[in-house]
């Protein structure tokens, strides 16, 4: 059975973190806690497999979508005929992930949870299954990491389109130890943990799963010095600069993937995947409503009574002018065909709404000329 322990609170962010908090918690709290720092302390190496145990779930963005809805349907609190409790783990070639003697086995391909497939299908996938992983020489090449980040992109930019930067951090096999985590001239040898197998079974209740190693971080190999650039992880993070090209009428929530902008692959492996979620910055003149756009125009008591022209910018900075009748009450619309966000064939328009501001100070003829006015009857009522 996968841990009963809330991976949230183990890396110490919260359940909405991130991929990048949930990154950096790891790697501080791997650093500090890493076997090479702390020789002959069992609790920090206790205390460094599951972190690692953690990050491996939500350092995954499949993974940790799929932890999360087990948490919501309480597979890890009791659910599903109460799997919490106690367990065990077993190290080495010689553990399979067998059962205890005696122990009821519960084949989890019976539950079936939705779009998710079975349970057996989230464990496999989410502790390493029962396949024997390979070191990362003989694992070969392997996609990069898929990058996720929300960009902020100015409301006009957002309507029209263009070009907005965006710096990255992302995470890059390390090019000192190529991945390895060995320092230079440092040998490798077997993971006393896994026995070279870079999995590790655990135990509870009638089943066990299999799951990566946290010592050897799923490698097998273990160096006799750390790589002292990547602290023996292997990875390293590195900032990026990518301009990103917005398509006009983009909204907030919007997404794009930008394939090959992601993280380097390991042993020379494809980059991986940029997923780009947009966030559309408010206007100060503009406002949106589908394809149209709202734009907000003040006028004087003057000006809605007696009628007026006014000239308004559009989108790509023209003008046009709007005849104003007399009378005209706050809150009037006038449209203007065409001259709002288009996205494919279609386009919206662009719709003027008046807002009658009431000075606040009048003059001494101001305060007369309204009182005379009033009491000739032209506001009764």
């Amino acid at each position: 059975m996968p841990p009963t322990k809330d991976f949230y609170s183990v890396l110490g962010v919260g359940s909405s973190a991130s991929q990048d908090e949930i990154k950096k918690a790891y790697r501080k709290l791997a650093k500090k806690y890493h076997p090479d720092a702390n020789a002959g302390d069992p609790k920090a190496a206790e205390r460094f497999k599951e972190i690692s145990e953690a990050n491996n779930v939500l350092g995954d963005a499949k993974k940790r979508k799929q932890y999360d809805e087990m948490r919501r349907l309480g597979a890890f609190d009791g659910g599903f005929g109460g799997f919490g409790g106690g367990g065990r783990s077993s190290r080495g070639a010689g553990s399979h992930g067998g059962a205890g003697d005696g122990a009821q086995t519960i084949n989890f391909q019976d539950f079936d949870i939705g779009g998710l497939g079975g349970l057996g299908d989230l464990f496999s996938s989410m502790f390493g299954g029962g396949e024997t992983r390979q070191t990362a020489r003989q694992r070969g090449p392997e996609k990069g990491q898929t990058v996720e980040a929300t960009l902020d992109i100015p409301f006009r930019t957002a309507a029209r389109g263009g070009k907005v930067p965006i710096e990255l951090e992302v995470s890059e096999e390390c090019s000192t130890c190529h991945g390895t985590g060995a320092a230079r001239g440092a040998s490798l040898k077997i993971c006393p943990e896994c026995n070279g197998r870079g999995v590790i079974s655990f135990g509870q209740g009638g089943f066990a799963v299999n799951r990566p190693c946290p010592v050897c971080l799923g490698r097998g190999q273990i160096p006799t010095e750390s790589c002292p650039t990547c602290h023996g992880t292997g990875e390293v993070r590195v900032k990026r600069k990518v301009l990103i090209n917005v398509p006009p009428g983009v909204d907030t929530g919007s997404k794009i993937r930008l394939k090959g902008q992601g993280g380097k692959g390991p042993q020379n492996g494809p980059p991986g995947d940029l997923i780009i979620t947009f966030n559309v910055l408010p206007d100060k003149f503009y406002r949106r409503d589908g394809l149209d756009v709202i734009a907000t125009v003040p006028l004087n008591i003057a000006q809605a009574t007696l009628g007026t022209k006014i000239s308004v910018r559009t989108l790509d900075g023209k003008k046009v002018a709007i005849k104003i009748p007399p009378g005209t009450p706050s809150g009037k619309r006038f449209r203007v065909r065409g001259q709002g966000i288009q996205k494919g064939d279609k386009k919206g328009d662009l719709i003027v709404e008046v807002a009658i501001k009431v000075p606040e100070k009048l003059s001494e003829d101001q305060e007369r000329m309204m009182r005379e006015f009033a009491e000739s009857g032209g506001m009764k009522y």
